[in-house]
């Protein structure tokens, strides 16, 4: 039970706060604006309603979603090359990074 809270922890820490503190040490102007495009890219998530269970907390969403598939993972990555997907392609990228530690962390943990 304390190994899951503390995965749960971590998982959503990276979900709402990295973001925050990358958008406050690089966007420092415009941060709150950043820090919500960020988030907004929390929304690739939709594609858990396509799974049954819509969440299983032992499955690794990495490479089993469609938007947490490789093929989308390459995309986000060349998202970032031009300046005017960069912040949304930097959301999907940590988003994606996120899922792949808390798969990386379960099976570490199990």
């Amino acid at each position: 039970m304390i190994i899951f809270a503390f995965r749960t922890l971590v998982h959503y820490s990276l979900h709402l706060i990295l973001p925050g503190f990358i958008a406050y040490k690089f966007y420092r102007q415009s941060w709150k604006h950043v820090w919500l495009i960020l988030l907004s890219t929390m929304l690739v998530d939709l594609d858990h309603l396509f799974a049954s269970p819509i969440f299983d907390p032992n499955r690794c969403s990495i490479g089993f979603h469609l938007l947490h598939s490789y093929p989308a993972i390459l995309i986000y990555f060349i998202m970032l090359i031009p300046s005017k997907t960069r912040l949304v392609a930097i959301g999907l990228v940590l988003h994606m990074m996120t899922d792949f530690l808390d798969c990386c962390l379960f099976k570490l943990l199990q």
